[in-house]
């Protein structure tokens, strides 16, 4: 387990510092935390070979569903991200939906020192023999065959060699992320770092420590000084997803980073140059945001030299059934199945399914139907896809986009009790954006 890194997370303190103390003599790097709301942001910006992940979080509740939907949700932004679960409420058939939900393995709390190290190493033994992870292979990053998808790559290969600040548009799900990896991978900085900065996931009081680094002591728990992701960047390529959801209080200090092409760590007043390539991202229609002036057109102006819009699934024609295939090929090999193609009448399903949750959503149905299928090919009843959000018929008294775009939000508000993170995720667009249209329309 040398060189490799773990991350721990588990409400009880002790439990953390246990666990680190025991694991600081095996693992590289040993990061704990406490809140698993931070999960989101840690993906983002860090790498850990392995997760120790608890499976209760709140007082009083041992059901295990809350370590059950993190691990969903690690696996659905890294596949190939290995997962061990932990608790101290665990039975054989919790260990073996654990195992069935893509976890490498089931611990029980309290450990055994010499049974928990057995059990992390296997994790790495049984790594030994698999391929890289997709994002690792020398080869390009990208699935798609269609005429959008090849109109695409032309103009990443027509743009990638230079230091143009490009802005990649589209849906929840469309693989913008992987779009920017592409770039950088056949840009002359490939040899230098790729940084991935999600800033939907940094809070405003972080923003500038996260982005531009500061100083030991600059405020509490700043033990140490700290570059930031603009300075890990220098020489490489800077990914700034969600840029959309930047607050319009800190888009002014972004701007600033990026036509100085310096930064000033907080605690400090010394301008420290970098030299990164900008490359953002945004699920949001940011010319509309302009207009409604909560973002800045000279921002907009500044990381759009070259924008390059996403096609959704839906448009992509045989790319879904490309894609469903190269994701049935990696879940064979993660869960050790066996699993021969696509049927017939499966096939013509994908096809007319309208994926909402575009690529993400279809590598999620993949992976489910290669888990619970006992059959040699996946068919028709090895899915259970949810319907669109919108895709139900309900009676509308106008025709004009508003009034439609305020009867959905109305709708989805209430299915969800008002809920506006389910209701957020039901409509594929971020919280920020919901909130901006119940203000919009007054709700």
């Amino acid at each position: 387990m040398e060189g490799k890194n773990i991350l721990i997370v588990d409400d009880d303190v002790d439990i953390l510092n246990a666990a680190k103390m025991i694991l600081k003599r095996h693992f590289q790097k040993v990061d704990i935390e406490k809140n698993p709301a931070k999960i989101p942001f840690l993906l983002n910006n860090f790498e850990f070979d392995l997760i120790l992940l608890d499976m209760n979080f709140s007082r009083d509740v041992n059901t295990g569903d809350e370590g059950f939907y993190w691990l969903d949700f690690i696996l659905d932004q890294k596949p190939t991200q290995n997962v061990i679960l932990f608790t101290a409420f665990g039975d054989i058939e919790m260990a073996v939906r654990a195992i069935k939900n893509g976890a490498r393995d089931f611990i029980l709390k309290p450990w055994q020192n010499d049974k928990l190290l057995e059990t992390l190493g296997a994790v790495f033994s049984k790594n030994d023999t698999k391929t890289e992870p997709i994002e690792e292979e020398p080869k390009s990053l990208i699935i798609g065959e269609s005429d959008q998808m090849k109109e695409v790559l032309a103009l990443i290969n027509q743009v990638a060699a230079t230091d143009a600040n490009i802005l990649l548009l589209g849906e929840n799900g469309t693989g913008k992320d992987l779009i920017a990896k592409e770039i950088h991978r056949i840009s002359d900085r490939s040899q230098k770092p790729f940084v991935h900065a999600d800033l939907g996931a940094v809070s405003e009081t972080l923003f500038e420590s996260e982005l531009f680094g500061h100083s030991k002591g600059a405020f509490t728990d700043a033990r140490e000084e700290r570059k930031g992701r603009f300075q890990e960047a220098d020489k490489g390529t800077l990914f700034l997803d969600e840029i959309g959801n930047v607050p319009l209080t800190l888009q002014n200090k972004l701007l600033f980073a990026l036509q100085n092409r310096t930064v000033v760590k907080v605690g400090t007043n010394t301008p420290v140059g970098f030299d990164a390539r900008l490359i953002c991202a945004t699920n949001e229609a940011i010319y509309e945001r302009v207009a409604e002036k909560t973002f800045r057109q000279d921002l907009l102006f500044r990381i759009n030299t070259i924008e390059i819009n996403l096609p959704p699934l839906r448009d992509r024609g045989s790319d879904i059934l490309l894609l469903a295939t190269h994701f049935l090929e990696i879940y064979n090999q993660k869960y050790n199945r066996k699993i021969k193609g696509l049927s017939a009448g499966l096939q013509k399903k994908l096809m007319a399914y309208p994926w909402p949750g575009n690529v993400r959503e279809l590598q999620h149905v993949i992976e489910r139907a290669v888990i619970i299928t006992q059959k040699p090919q996946l068919s028709e009843e090895d899915f259970n896809i949810r319907k669109p959000a919108g895709s139900e018929v309900f009676p509308v008294e106008t025709m004009q986009i508003d009034e439609l775009e305020k009867q959905l939000i109305i709708k989805t508000l209430k299915k969800f009790n008002g809920n506006i993170t389910e209701a957020s995720k039901e409509m594929g667009i971020s919280r920020q954006a919901l909130y901006r249209r119940i203000e919009k329309f007054n709700l």
